[in-house]
């Protein structure tokens, strides 16, 4: 279940698009490290990828894991599973963490990274690699699944619907998405169409979309108001 998008600090953060796995496979001095990152809104879900992946590679040694979670990524754990203590799990979760996701208004670096459970798979290769080189790995393993990730922006929206007839409908969506408008999809009934609509939770983009309905529809589009809630938008 989402978290209540009313009740966090932040308004959007960077996630993994919904359905994806990033994977990237390492081998250092013969042992192989596996890394597997999903998206997970739970410590439920974030620790189920743990344990599939302990089924599915039973054979190895060890299966390191840290996530991140919330929109205010309140939510931060780590796992060493047996390797030495802070050779892991932290060092996964410093990728996670301190991973630049992009910049702000003022052309800052920003690390918003959130909702993600890592899995560093290790099969032994037989030769120590001492603490520095288990660090690297492990996080050299994070950040390399990043690396090919695909990500999306996870933005508190205001969701509207906006009934029209069956000949206006595409019209009407095209014409807003044209205009930067966020199109969720249209719905077609018996009576007509509803066109699902989200914006960005503040009151100027809420005036700036009645007005180009109003245009769109000659006065007679009435937007209905269904909510407040957290929406995957492109990057």
């Amino acid at each position: 279940m989402d978290p209540d998008p009313l009740l966090s600090r932040a308004t959007r953060y960077t996630t993994l698009a919904a359905g994806a796995e990033a994977v990237a496979e390492l081998e250092i001095k013969r042992s192989r490290f596996l890394a597997v990152l999903r998206r997970a809104g739970t410590e439920a879900e974030a620790r189920a990828l743990v344990d599939e992946l302990r089924r599915s590679f039973h054979d190895a040694r060890h299966h390191c894991s840290a996530f991140v979670l919330g929109p205010d990524r309140d939510v931060q754990r780590s796992s060493d599973d047996g390797e030495p203590s802070g050779t892991a799990g932290l060092p996964m979760l410093e990728a996670l963490v301190l991973r630049r996701t992009g910049t702000d208004d003022r052309g800052r670096d920003v690390a918003d990274l959130s909702d993600v459970s890592a899995v560093v798979v290790r099969w032994f290769g037989g030769t120590l690699l001492g603490a520095g080189g288990l660090v690297r790995a492990y996080s050299d393993a994070v950040s390399q699944a990043l690396d090919g990730a695909r990500l999306v922006t996870r933005q508190r929206m205001r969701l509207y619907r906006l009934p029209a007839s069956h000949a206006d409908a595409g019209r009407i969506e095209n014409e807003l998405r044209a205009a930067g408008t966020a199109v969720l999809g249209t719905g077609y009934g018996a009576s007509g169409a509803e066109i699902g609509l989200a914006l960005p939770d503040d009151e100027d983009a809420a005036a700036t979309l009645a007005a180009r309905v109003a245009s769109l529809t000659a006065g007679t589009g009435q937007l209905r108001p269904a909510g407040v809630d957290w929406v995957d938008l492109p990057r």
